[in-house]
């Protein structure tokens, strides 16, 4: 684990045999994280300022900020309830070894009090993988087709139908804002916008090259080929007054929504690309019906990208915010898909490995979000 560079809590009480309970204590005691680890202080702070923002007469008003205002405050209660509840049940077992002293512990009498501990512990360890400054926002998802001609415009779209169907199976809300179709097959581009708490960080791994190895659909001769796709996930930042977006500016057309229809895909002369002029900096929107809430929405994610680049040039760390951004091509994967000659996911940064490439293809991808965060996490501490 990850909160002490040698030792896990859970490899503290499971260390020893349950005879030698006291030795263990010791060990719980002396690798327990402190509350500093969970930002416990802040958090409690911060959950006041939430719980005093429910409690205002007009929190309803805004019915999309007030349910994301009130998952935000229970997540935060949540943690600092198992923290609490953690602490005072250690203690107690403390005082247990203590009467007990060196007799031995019957291991089915408190193999159940030993795996309750492994799960607050398991979720307190979770719950510090969310740091960043934008993790607990909404979050948009840009992919774009890399090299490999129309079999990377069909593994964009693949990866387009992975996220939404990992979306749905989470239960996070999301809209398709633009979609670009393929000459042949697939899509050049699209732009999913995800509202749910913490999409941006359970989104975060996506961002970068995805690599697709197999025999291709569209080559008569049966052959194997590698095609790319380039990800791009950034945080939906709410408070944007700072960024005042002038007409001449930015460029806007206007043109006819594409796509294969449903509910998720609007069909009318009225998506809407805007082009910032001066960063070159390009968003789109057909999701709605009407032109005018179209180019709102675009402004409005067109601000976000602006403020991002702002602090980004401001602190000269790209990398903090946003990665390296690199052509979708050799080289530069940060995740590989090998369906020939071999069936195998991989994930470059974490190492992961799974085997069962369809379910991943399906939407099942949590696994390399957890083993992302994890490893910025990691990073962070190393």
């Amino acid at each position: 684990f990850f909160l002490h560079p040698h030792h896990g809590i859970r490899d503290c009480l499971l260390s020893r045999g349950l005879g030698d309970v006291y030795k263990r204590q010791l060990l719980i005691n002396a690798w327990f994280p402190p509350r500093s680890i969970f930002d416990f202080e802040n958090k409690v702070k911060k959950l006041k300022q939430l719980n005093s923002e429910i409690n205002k007469k007009d929190f309803w008003d805004n019915t999309q900020r007030a349910q994301k205002i009130s998952i935000e405050a229970s997540s935060i209660e949540k943690i600092i309830n198992t923290l609490i509840n953690l602490e005072i049940e250690l203690q107690e077992f403390d005082e247990l070894v203590k009467l007990i002293d060196d007799e031995e512990l019957n291991t089915d009498e408190y193999s159940k009090e030993i795996k309750k501990f492994e799960e607050q512990i398991e979720e307190i360890e979770d719950e510090a993988l969310y740091f960043g400054e934008y993790d607990d926002l909404s979050a948009v998802i840009s992919i774009n087709a890399g090299a490999g001609g129309v079999d990377a415009h069909d593994w964009a779209e693949m990866l387009m139908r992975m996220y939404t169907r990992h979306l749905s199976d989470k239960n996070m809300k999301y809209e398709l804002e633009e979609i670009s179709q393929g000459e042949e097959a697939g899509i050049k581009s699209a732009s999913i916008r995800v509202d749910s708490f913490r999409a941006y960080a359970n989104l975060e791994s996506e961002r970068g090259v995805h690599r697709l190895v197999r025999i291709s659909p569209f080559d008569s001769n049966k052959r194997r080929h590698t095609s790319f796709a380039g990800v791009d996930v950034i945080p939906l930042i709410e408070h944007n007054d700072e960024i005042n977006i002038q007409d001449d500016e930015i460029r806007v057309d206007v043109y006819r929504s594409s796509g294969a229809g449903g509910q998720h895909v609007n069909t009318t002369d009225s998506a809407v690309r805007i082009t910032h002029l001066e960063t070159g900096i390009v968003v789109a929107c057909q999701a709605e019906r009407s032109q005018l809430q179209n180019k709102t929405r675009a402004l409005e994610l067109l601000k976000t990208k602006l403020i991002l680049k702002k602090r980004e040039d401001d602190l000269e760390k790209l990398n903090d915010i946003r990665g390296d951004q690199h052509e979708a091509g050799w080289g530069r994967q940060i995740r590989s898909y090998v369906l020939q000659p071999y069936q195998q996911v991989k994930d470059s940064r974490s190492n992961l490995e799974i085997g069962n490439v369809q379910n991943v293809l399906d939407g099942d991808i949590a696994i390399f979000t957890k083993e992302y965060l994890k490893w910025r996490r990691q990073g962070i501490n190393d």
